[in-house]
């Protein structure tokens, strides 16, 4: 779909307000030719790297991976779309590139367990940040890299880009804010998808292109399988916080953004592996959690087995308002007035072939989620070049990823938690504060707020 098709289907056209913004990006990022780097150059990673360059005339620099393999493809393929055709430099070691202080932006695309300290080094080296979601495995790693943010006055976006994903705008524009919905007391989320890696591959001897010491780093050292790398990592709770760290955080930041809500006062979880108990996986199969906002619930549910509840949105949130009720996801938003069976207003993402013709051949892209990511750049440079707080901000992002942790420490300890945001602790629970910091694996250290 180009944009006049989504104009006219969504309604855009008429109020012309929510696109309107991003109408003067082209000519407000001409001159912004940033110093570029990019730590981890997987899936997620190339993803981002190469919106960004689709919207500004960034230089890309430096490229770091402890996959030898892997880098050096990501060196070639950033060399043939980046207007300067040449080919970045490459890292195997992110503290070396940090090193140069040369860069203006930095995006971390690693595995999650690697988020908080390339993003720590990165704000202390003078660069602004592009972390992708969540943004730690741990709460105290989650306060330390918004405390170093402020400290060192950086700009740091999250990639929790359901914020910058243009039907969904309208969505939380035309329907939330026009109070279409009416009250909302209850709001449902879920991820349906059968995403739990299944099986038992064997243990071998990592490949020699990868180096695995580096790459598990402050994690654990768990024997070298198949699922470790590349992708199938977030089978293991070593390495991230399972399906509720990896879809959950997004939906939760998704209706926090709509709804405008701060944190939960309490979040109660339960499940576990209740079905698929031969795998190698050790992350849940099955979890509910129930993020309390007072006045409004948002209830969250994951199955990596069986059908979902409904096949049109298996990853979603559906808002029950008194008047109506909001469906929304990646792929699609409808409203139903009280009482409607058939929707009044619905929306689809926004496909920018027309200008982005890459994006239908580009490998691995999810490309109803392009715009959304260009979108998220976009905002990120705009508040580089005003200093502002962009729409994920390291402290939304911190929230979202917190509360997430806490439904996963709740499901693990058998109990509601109560979190207090100005103390940044779990209240009137000393064991449950005793796992808000992971055991770091030597040589590394673990990050603290007071001493980034």
């Amino acid at each position: 779909m180009n944009r006049r098709n989504f104009l006219r289907l969504t309604g855009l056209g008429a109020a012309g307000l929510t696109l309107s913004r991003y109408s003067t990006f082209a000519a407000e990022f001409a001159d912004m030719k940033k110093r570029v780097g990019l730590i981890g150059t997987g899936w997620y990673g190339k993803c981002d790297l190469l919106r960004l360059i689709q919207v500004a005339p960034v230089e890309v620099v430096s490229l770091c991976d402890v996959d030898k393999r892997m880098v050096a493809e990501a060196a070639n393929l950033v060399a043939t779309r980046q207007a300067s055709k040449k080919t970045p430099r490459i890292y195997h070691d992110y503290r070396a590139m940090l090193k140069e202080k040369d860069l203006d932006i930095v995006l971390v695309g690693t595995p999650d367990h690697w988020h908080a300290l390339a993003m720590i080094e990165a704000v202390k080296a003078g660069a602004d940040v592009y972390v992708q979601k969540p943004t730690s495995v741990d709460i105290v790693e989650s306060q330390a890299m918004l405390a170093a943010a402020r400290k060192y006055q950086r700009v740091v976006q999250v990639g929790t880009q359901r914020r910058s994903t243009p039907h969904l705008i309208e969505a939380r524009d035309k329907v939330i804010k026009e109070g279409k919905l009416g009250k909302i007391s209850h709001v449902e989320i879920c991820c349906y998808w059968h995403m739990r890696a299944s099986g038992n591959p064997p243990d071998t001897n990592p490949p020699e292109y990868l180096d695995y010491e580096m790459w598990t780093g402050p994690a654990p050292r768990r024997p070298y399988n198949e699922w470790v790398h590349p992708r199938r990592w977030r089978a293991f709770m070593e390495y991230g916080n399972g399906i509720v760290g990896d879809m959950c955080v997004h939906m939760l930041d998704m209706v926090r953004w709509m709804m405008d809500l701060g944190w939960p006062k309490t979040v109660t979880s339960s499940g576990g592996i209740l079905v698929d108990k031969a795998s190698k996986a050790n992350i849940s199969d099955t979890q509910t959690a129930t993020f309390d906002f007072g006045d409004v619930q948002v209830v969250w549910n994951h199955r990596t087995w069986g059908d979902a509840v409904d096949p049109k949105y298996p990853w979603s949130a559906t808002f029950y308002g008194e008047k109506g009720t909001l469906k929304a996801s990646v792929f699609d938003y409808e409203f139903f007035p009280q009482g409607q069976s058939n929707p009044t207003l619905q929306g689809k993402p926004l496909f920018e072939y027309d200008k982005f013709p890459e994006d239908e051949t580009e490998k691995d892209l999810e490309k109803h989620c392009a715009s959304a990511i260009r979108w998220h750049m976009k905002d990120l440079l705009s508040c580089i070049a005003s200093r502002g707080k962009p729409v994920a901000d390291i402290e939304q992002g911190h929230t979202s990823t917190t509360s997430s942790i806490l439904a996963n420490l709740s499901m693990k300890l058998g109990r509601s938690l109560a979190w207090d945001p100005v103390k940044g602790e779990i209240v009137g629970d000393a064991e449950a504060n005793r796992l808000l910091r992971r055991p770091y694996r030597a040589p590394w250290i673990h990050p603290e707020p007071a001493s980034v």
